[in-house]
């Protein structure tokens, strides 16, 4: 059966001075207004529509998309006011009128309000109210289930966060602790059903499981590199600092730095944490070149490699600095000395695998290719 306000395949019957006749079964015929999107049509073409009832109860169609459908919430501006209510811009030609009675407070021309689409009984139009408790009952039986994929549009903000509305049918609140974002009244926004309670109420998250936890180990990890590979935080810092700095709760921060540390990732120190590896792609290689370089050259050029774990050789390879001999000792950054093939501070203390060397700013996680011959 046909109903208005949905989308129906419809075929041309014929084409009038106004536009095309479409064949609506047991509605009738509706018209489609001649436009530049379907100037082309000719007789027995079909054309998805969407159907809506003009002011004159003539059946019209559409071909655009509505904000909202009858059963939805939307976030709708007021076009105009008239005596009998206000019309709210829902997308189509034709705005949707507010009654004064379903105004929760008086609406007006250029504001925006949160609204309800549905059905009026006596005529069948679409009617917008903005008296949105009386839609939703927090009592009403649901099937969500922890951690489920729902849309959502904020509400009312409350000592607690946020209400929100969940896929045009319930209540929950969004708990401040779990919001690291800026959100507004009316905004439409992807979330998780955090919890059900066993009362039937819901609490929501912006994130949730492995996805969330990804997140926020790639913001940890982007912080650092930005940070030169040390940010002061830790997880003795305040849970405000945390989520100003990073956008997560001191809980998440916790169990972020807790796997980084087991993957040998970062090191957790009494104030901060320090970045032992760089994630991110080598930089592009140079190739040898045994042209004789300044120190300053050199020291420019090693930080250049030094974007991912290095293996020793290569730093020793790439500057060409091993003598056939292996015995020369040579100046290869501030600190560092080439001694015997090997690297070695300036206080003569061995640098082994795995040591992390500082070259100018720049800092070094050193493998190397054999332990043996360390």
């Amino acid at each position: 059966m046909i109903k208005v306000d949905q989308f129906y395949t419809l075929t041309v019957s014929q084409i009038v001075e106004a536009g095309f006749i479409l064949a609506a079964k047991e509605l009738g015929d509706a018209l489609l207004p001649k436009g530049i999107d379907n100037k082309s049509l000719l007789v027995g073409d079909s054309v998805e529509v969407f159907l809506y009832r003009n002011a004159a109860d003539i059946l019209v169609a559409t071909t655009k998309k509505p904000k909202a459908r009858v059963g939805e919430f939307a976030y709708l501006s007021v076009a105009a006011t008239t005596e009998i209510g206000a019309f709210l811009d829902w997308g189509l030609p034709k705005d949707v009128l507010a009654p004064f009675a379903e105004q929760h407070r008086p609406m007006h021309e250029g504001h925006s309000y949160l609204v309800y689409l549905y059905l009026d009984k006596i005529d069948g139009r679409i009617t917008a109210t903005s008296k949105i408790d009386k839609v939703l009952d927090d009592d009403k039986a649901h099937d969500f289930k922890n951690g489920q994929s729902v849309d959502l549009i904020i509400a009312n903000s409350t000592d607690l966060g946020f209400k929100a509305i969940i896929n045009h049918s319930h209540w929950g609140v969004l708990y401040a602790n779990d919001v690291f974002q800026r959100l507004s009244f009316g905004q439409s926004i992807s979330g998780y059903i955090k919890h059900v309670r066993p009362d039937g109420k819901i609490d929501l998250t912006l994130q949730v499981g492995k996805e969330s936890r990804d997140k926020y180990t790639k913001a940890i990890i982007d912080l650092l590199g930005k940070e030169n590979g040390f940010v002061a935080l830790h997880d003795k810092s305040d849970p405000q600092t945390i989520a100003r700095v990073l956008g997560m709760s001191k809980g998440a921060f916790k169990k972020s730095i807790g796997s980084l540390y087991r993957q040998q990732i970062i090191t957790i120190e009494d104030n901060g944490i320090r970045l032992l590896q760089e994630l991110e792609p080598a930089a592009e290689s140079i190739a040898p070149d045994n042209t004789p370089d300044s120190a300053t050259n050199k020291h420019e050029r090693i930080a250049n490699l030094n974007r991912e774990p290095i293996e020793l050789y290569k730093i020793l390879k790439f500057e060409g600095l091993v003598g056939s001999g292996g015995e020369a000792k040579t100046m290869i950054a501030d600190g560092l000395v080439l001694l015997n093939g090997k690297v070695e501070t300036q206080k003569r203390k061995k640098i082994m695998s795995g040591d992390v060397i500082e070259i100018g700013a720049e800092r070094i996680r050193l493998q190397l290719e054999n332990k043996d011959d360390q």
